[in-house]
């Protein structure tokens, strides 16, 4: 695809790479039949070739308006389209080009302002977001339903082990970080805790640096890209510590923030204080799957069988699409003795996608209803998925019990 950019952004890093990315797209519409919003509207603007087609005419000079506003901001960012693709084009990059330029060029009106920064500013700061969680479960029974599906029932704590524990100089030689994460440790707390307990079992001690916090993709999905990169920065400056004392690897059960953290290289390309130790950090960074698959058969002659023997797997898109990463998680549960079953849609977004089931609650609970209906289709015992916002979102369209796939890990271990 021809460009010729504009002045405002010619010559400057995201103009450089608009460009790169653009010229790599050949229209070709293969992305189309597997975008989530353009299954649903038909139109295309609201599909990957349209929208770059938008952000084309943007960074050549035309005119941004509110309804190419809408069309981004209806996107997901799934990256479904980036897995399909046949020339390698980066839509994920491309868009967030585009958001950046739309928020600084487009007045949005007041109420998705303030709307936009209070979830800016609420859900990555625990010292808000927890107490806040903690009385929405409190009454979660007598809240509207649209409140109530935000709000996950309290689980019964797992304990942690006791190389976590407060005062312990721990056991094991072998150190990993675990990023604990914002919403995770009120919402579903056992996520971290599992993952804790499963690597405790393999020798491994899980580090949680508590001045380490969001890892930024709500500031930077929400368009307050400055923001976002000081969380990068905060982060890398708590881990870096542990870094220089030789933890082995950075682990991240939540595949949205690990989509995130593996991107912060890139995020940080241009700041000479940080690049460098941005590159350690996504070299560093791992799923809880990556670390786990290389301890397939040490986990089975842990495992037990504990009544759990059929899942539902809904791999999310940050993992499968952002991350690369598919076929480990179904591979691990399958060495353990589980049968898991894929949707014939698993490739497809269940619409949750950080922020978006707030914004864009119609596309999202469309999108929810789909997906929760092709996973109960597979008659399931339980659905398990691996990231905090996915399994939050589709456990409120169905009575399935819906966890981590670390979760049931470590019932197998542990029971």
């Amino acid at each position: 695809m021809q460009t010729h950019l504009a002045d405002f952004i010619r010559n400057t890093p995201d103009g450089e790479e608009a460009d790169a990315i653009l010229r790599k797209c050949v229209h070709c519409g293969f992305c189309t039949a597997t975008c989530p919003t353009y299954q649903l509207l038909g139109d295309e603007l609201d599909g990957p070739r349209g929208r770059i087609y938008l952000i084309k005419q943007m960074v050549e000079g035309a005119p941004v308006t509110r309804s190419t506003q809408l069309h981004l901001d209806r996107c997901l960012t799934c990256r479904s389209c980036e897995t399909t693709c046949p020339s390698g084009v980066q839509y994920g990059r491309l868009a967030e080009i585009g958001r950046q330029h739309v928020e600084a060029t487009v007045p949005r009106p007041t109420g998705q302002r303030l709307v936009r920064r209070f979830l800016a500013s609420f859900l990555p700061s625990s010292t808000l977001f927890a107490p806040a969680m903690r009385l929405g479960q409190a009454v979660r029974p007598f809240l509207p339903r649209k409140l109530r599906d935000k709000v996950p029932a309290r689980q019964r704590l797992l304990e942690w082990p006791e190389a976590n524990a407060a005062g312990s100089a721990g056991t094991h030689t072998r150190k990993m970080l675990l990023l604990a994460g914002c919403v995770q440790p009120a919402m579903l707390p056992n996520i971290n805790i599992a993952t804790a307990r499963v690597l405790d079992a393999l020798g491994i001690e899980t580090v949680i640096e508590p001045e380490a916090g969001c890892c930024g993709a709500i500031r930077l999905h929400l368009g307050y890209r400055d923001e976002a990169l000081d969380d990068a920065r905060r982060n890398i400056d708590a881990w870096w510590p542990h870094v220089e004392a030789g933890v082995e690897a950075i682990v991240i059960n939540a595949s949205g923030c690990g989509a995130t953290i593996k991107e912060y290289a890139h995020l940080l390309r241009g700041d000479p204080a940080y690049a460098d130790k941005a590159q350690r950090i996504t070299a560093l960074a791992r799923d809880v799957v990556e670390v786990l698959c290389g301890f397939e058969t040490e986990l089975a002659a842990l495992a037990r069988r504990r009544g759990v023997h059929t899942v539902a797997f809904h791999p999310p898109c940050t993992l499968q699409h952002g991350q690369q990463i598919r076929g480990k998680v179904e591979q691990l549960l399958g060495a353990l003795g589980i049968e898991v079953r894929l949707p014939a849609d698993s490739h497809l977004c269940c619409g949750s996608a950080g922020t978006y089931s707030i914004m864009q609650p119609a596309l999202a609970y469309t999108l929810r209803d789909r997906k929760v209906e092709s996973l109960n289709a597979l008659e399931p015992q339980m659905i398990v998925s691996a990231n905090v916002g996915c399994i939050a979102h589709l456990q409120s369209g169905t009575a399935t019990p819906v966890g981590h796939w670390i979760e049931l890990v470590e019932h197998l271990l542990y029971g």
